[in-house]
């Protein structure tokens, strides 16, 4: 993973030069098609992404209830606990993701457990912000 392209990415962008390589170490960066399943409602999490280029399109009972870009994140529920995925997540054209699955978090995390934190942070302060807005 591109150390460049990550600090692109608004949750990475405060990152050190050593955290972004320690970050870029465990991430992976995947090309994805159109219409691409890339999360489902009702499953286990495994992996975290987010938006290089391109957009998703989030679903909760096949009603799209939010389009995500660039810099956007996405399956953070993988790294913060342990429920299934609240929505079906499909690419909605040609995109870019950076992800990370749980096993590579930890990794990160045991060797650079205050990066680690500051991700979790940024996470569950997103997502306490997106259920204030509901």
């Amino acid at each position: 993973m591109d150390m460049t392209k990550l600090r692109s990415i608004p949750l990475f962008s405060g990152l050190s030069k050593k955290e972004l390589r320690e970050v870029a170490r465990h991430a992976d960066e995947v090309d994805v098609p159109e219409g691409k399943e890339l999360l489902k409602a009702g499953s286990t999490p495994f992996e975290f992404f987010a938006i290089e280029d391109g957009s998703v399109d989030v679903r909760r009972d096949d009603e799209v209830v939010a389009q995500l870009g660039p810099g956007d994140f996405f399956g953070e529920t993988a790294l913060i606990e342990r429920g299934v995925r609240n929505a079906t997540v499909t690419t909605a054209e040609p995109s870019t993701l950076m992800v990370m699955t749980t096993s590579e978090f930890r990794a990160m995390a045991s060797t650079m457990p205050s990066v680690a934190a500051e991700l979790q942070r940024a996470v569950e302060e997103r997502c306490a912000a997106v259920v204030a807005e509901s």
